[in-house]
């Protein structure tokens, strides 16, 4: 039996920090809602067999009329999203429960990070299918200070065993759909990241090699970012 491979595409968030009237994912850039641009990028790769989207309970019946608009064929499911990250990935672990194999794999992403090249999500699914789990990832560079304040730094931080992980993140749905079992036996909810479940549960975590330009928009900033990041060739923003 060949492993399929699952998107639970989180948009349960509102943006508070973008300062505006719709949640952040639902903002129009280059003439689509930022969760149709990331939508598409696991739309077009073949590996990926069905999504569901964790969505805003107000805003699913404006992304099923997107889902239609811009023919995302692959979106299968859309549920409503928790009242925290950690409750809307459970939502999308358990909605699965009855619907795909314990062997099959889920790839968590957020709807706010559209700028996402196929090469990212092959190596993610490529790493997950050999150790279990994967986590995009890269080097963490910039110097890093520990605080207590956030007002003055008291300790350096040795990059040379850090990581900085993001979405997306895969993972076989049997060990995933365990530690949320757990989670839920524990009454935990405040795992913002399936990953740091997994190492709460005592289980390794792997890295696929990600890319900076995945950035998670959460300001206006951010927004302006990704308008020029559009501009760029996907080669070059993965290589």
């Amino acid at each position: 039996m060949s492993m399929k491979n699952y998107v639970i595409l989180l948009a349960g968030g509102v943006g508070k920090r973008m300062q505006t009237d719709i949640p952040k994912q639902f903002i129009v850039v280059e003439g689509r809602p930022i969760i149709v641009h990331t939508a598409e990028r696991f739309q077009c790769n073949p590996q990926i067999e069905s999504i569901v989207i964790v969505c805003v309970p107000e805003w699913i019946d404006n992304l099923r009329s997107l889902v239609e608009k811009y023919s995302l064929t692959k979106v299968r499911w859309i549920i409503e999203g928790g009242s925290t990250g950690h409750d809307s990935i459970r939502n999308g672990v358990f909605f699965l429960k009855d619907k795909i194999d314990s062997d099959d794999y889920i790839i968590v992403h957020d709807a706010v990070r559209p700028i996402l090249p196929q090469k990212a999500i092959d190596e993610v699914i490529r790493v997950s299918h050999e150790k279990g789990n994967a986590s995009s990832s890269i080097a963490c560079h910039p110097p890093i200070v520990y605080t207590e304040d956030f007002e003055s730094g008291i300790a350096d931080v040795d990059r040379e065993h850090v990581m900085l992980t993001a979405s997306p993140q895969a993972f076989r749905y049997g060990l995933a759909l365990e530690c949320y079992e757990k989670a839920e036996e524990e009454n935990m909810h405040n795992f913002t990241f399936t990953s740091s479940l997994l190492i709460h549960c005592g289980e390794r975590v792997y890295f696929a090699k990600g890319t900076t330009s995945n950035i998670k928009i959460t300001t206006k900033e951010d927004l302006a970012l990704f308008e020029a990041l559009m501009k760029v060739p996907e080669e070059l923003l993965f290589s």
